[in-house]
């Protein structure tokens, strides 16, 4: 019935889906505000086509928040679906095939910024809300909280969670902003890595030097931040902030075995990402690596002169964004103090440096023993025509440890994404299969739960 419902409403429901992906709702740039409200606004006007009682475009501190909810009885079970409507920015453009604000559909995908993350995962479970509601079997309340500020470390939606915790209420939070290992290796989440990042800002002489005159005498900021970041890491990968690894909880050997039995192509991965050798923490596989254990990163760096043709400039200035990926147990208010602590104290007196913490988040864990986790399970099994693994997946949301200390619920994280979809890369993408299958997976959970 459900598969029948979804050819029969294809066409609109992409409709609806390419009006929204159609909004550049990106929260990092400032100019797209308006666009952050309109995004909102559509929202608010899908959920209340889909059936909720009421859909309301909130204030918060930054971008607005949009709350829907269907109370089918006041006693029942109540499932929060949270999502974010924000986008990353679509540079560099030329590098994408088709425009990336313009939906197109090739080779059975949606091609897009917004498809997979998080438009198309929203989407879904808006979707299958719809059908339920449409033919009378949902059975417990649903209430959603869709914000836009998720890709920028989500600055207002903790403060907005205190102020209407009543409003939030619910017995779990089921979020679709995760990843699947595979097409035909259906797995959910349960564990997300937390996140600590900060920007660096390192300062020389007083201002850019000709580096004929000055080179070889003065210290190069862009020189001394880049042999600062070295330092960081060793040569087996292990993190040398001193105390980053004091809450790091190994990994159980139980579940380094069923780590060890996940299907991975390791040749495959590589090819893929277009690299010839991989890297990371000695001692641990590159599935441990990538989802169980810390991680360091520099996520852009720059200073001096980067235009055409050449300027021979001994800078003033040099930046770096950095992050950690941080695994649960670890704090990242500690860490981020660590960190700072630690830059300051490697820095030779021939710079100044300022290192100012950005946006942070807790890891998190999903008991598999939890009843809205087993109706997830429940879902995927008929959906994809097996059970599917429980995995630690690497990214960070760190809004769902927030949740879990806010609201005092657990989160089911129950994602359709795959790594070819690209998300945050030029060419995102999603398989229209996926959404197809998707919608029946969330339908059964909620039929499970």
């Amino acid at each position: 019935m459900i598969k029948r419902y979804i050819a029969e409403n294809e066409e609109k429901m992409l409709e609806d889906l390419f009006s929204i992906i159609r909004i550049p709702s990106i929260s990092a740039k400032p100019e797209h505000r308006d666009d952050m409200l309109a995004c909102a606004e559509r929202w608010a006007q899908l959920l209340l086509e889909a059936g909720v009682d009421e859909a309301l475009v909130m204030p918060s501190a930054g971008n607005p928040m949009v709350f829907g909810q269907k109370i089918v009885n006041p006693e029942a079970k109540t499932v929060l679906v949270y999502a974010h409507y924000d986008v990353m920015p679509a540079e560099p453009l030329e590098l994408w095939k088709s425009a990336p604000f313009e939906p197109e559909i090739r080779d059975g995908h949606i091609w897009a910024r917004g498809a997979d993350d998080d438009k198309g995962q929203s989407f879904i479970q808006v979707k299958a809300f719809e059908y339920l509601v449409k033919n009378d079997l949902l059975k417990h309340n649903v209430k959603f909280i869709f914000e836009g500020e998720e890709e920028i470390g989500f600055p207002s939606l903790e403060e907005f969670c205190k102020q209407h915790k009543e409003l939030l209420k619910a017995d779990v939070i089921l979020v679709s902003d995760t990843s699947m290992l595979g097409t035909d290796l259906p797995s959910l989440t349960t564990g997300l890595r937390g996140l600590a990042y900060w920007e660096i800002e390192v300062t020389g002489p007083n201002r850019d030097l000709h580096s004929g005159h000055f080179g070889g005498a003065v210290a190069n900021p862009i020189n001394v931040l880049c042999q600062m970041i070295s330092k960081v890491t060793d040569a087996d990968g292990r993190i040398t902030v001193p105390g980053f690894y004091d809450d790091v909880e190994e990994v159980p050997q139980a579940e380094r075995e069923m780590i060890a039995h996940i299907p991975f192509d390791e040749e495959k991965y590589k090819k893929a990402i277009g690299v010839k050798a991989l890297f990371g923490e000695k001692g641990y596989s590159t599935l441990e690596r990538n989802s169980c254990r810390p991680s360091f990163d520099v996520c852009g760096i720059w200073g001096g002169y980067t235009g055409e043709d050449s300027k021979t400039v001994l800078p003033s200035k040099a930046y770096a964004k950095v992050s950690c990926r941080l695994v649960p147990h670890q704090d990242h208010h500690k860490i981020s103090q660590l960190f700072a602590d630690y830059i300051r104290s490697i820095a030779p007196d021939t710079v100044q440096v300022a290192v100012t913490p950005m946006h942070g988040g807790q890891g998190y864990v999903c008991p598999i023993t939890l009843p809205a986790y087993q109706a997830a399970e429940k879902g995927f099994t008929k959906t994809f025509g097996k059970k599917p693994l429980a995995v630690r997946r690497g990214g960070s949301i760190p809004i769902i440890s927030t949740f879990e200390q806010v609201l005092g619920v657990k989160t089911v994280l129950m994602g359709f994404g795959l790594e070819s979809n690209a998300i945050h890369s030029p060419n995102e993408n999603i398989p229209l299969d996926m959404i197809r299958k998707g919608i029946e997976a969330v339908v059964e959970f909620h039929l499970n739960y």
